[in-house]
């Protein structure tokens, strides 16, 4: 599921970006062909959806966000990060969920790249929170000294989503 169109992935203009309170102070960027020579690694984990079903032990491949905070460091002060995509949209989330095991910026998703529909060419996912948090068509990060509301989050999702505690809705329903 998403919210708007399917964006076209066109990789001459495609950029990844990590800004916000970086360590340096400065944004890092790589075009998509610098992008796809980052380390790689994979994880097998679950999937939640919001919707209430799971679908177990996804193998999904990408870059971990320990190996991107290895490249771009975050400033000592930094505990959320947000994570945006396409057309605006954003997910918060703190920075130990983000560098939690198995969170991944997926680039694939059962051993071939991602759908279009799926988030090709990049996603987050965030296994251990419910996959709004999974930023499909994933362009940037932001590193952040205080929480701030994502897009779902601000129509009133849950500001954390964790799937174990039935985390759906703010008012707790």
């Amino acid at each position: 599921m998403h919210y708007g169109p399917v964006p076209t992935f066109r990789p001459h203009r495609w950029d990844f970006r990590v800004m916000g309170a970086t360590e340096t102070l400065g944004t890092y960027r790589w075009t998509w062909d610098e992008f796809a020579e980052l380390p790689r690694a994979d994880t097998v984990r679950d999937f939640h959806c919001v919707m209430r079903f799971s679908v177990p032990d996804v193998p999904w491949y990408g870059v971990r966000p320990q190996d991107l905070v290895d490249i771009a460091p975050p400033a000592p002060e930094v505990t959320h990060v947000m994570a945006w995509g396409e057309y605006g949209y954003s997910a918060n989330l703190r920075l130990d969920d983000f560098l939690a095991e198995g969170t991944m910026l997926a680039m694939g998703r059962d051993h071939r790249p991602l759908d279009p529909e799926h988030g090709f060419p990049l996603r987050l996912v965030v296994p251990h929170l419910y996959g709004w948090k999974s930023v499909k068509w994933l362009r940037a990060v932001e590193y952040m000294t205080a929480d701030r509301r994502g897009f779902w989050e601000e129509r009133g999702y849950h500001n954390r989503a964790d799937p174990w505690q039935e985390q759906r809705f703010a008012s707790g329903a």
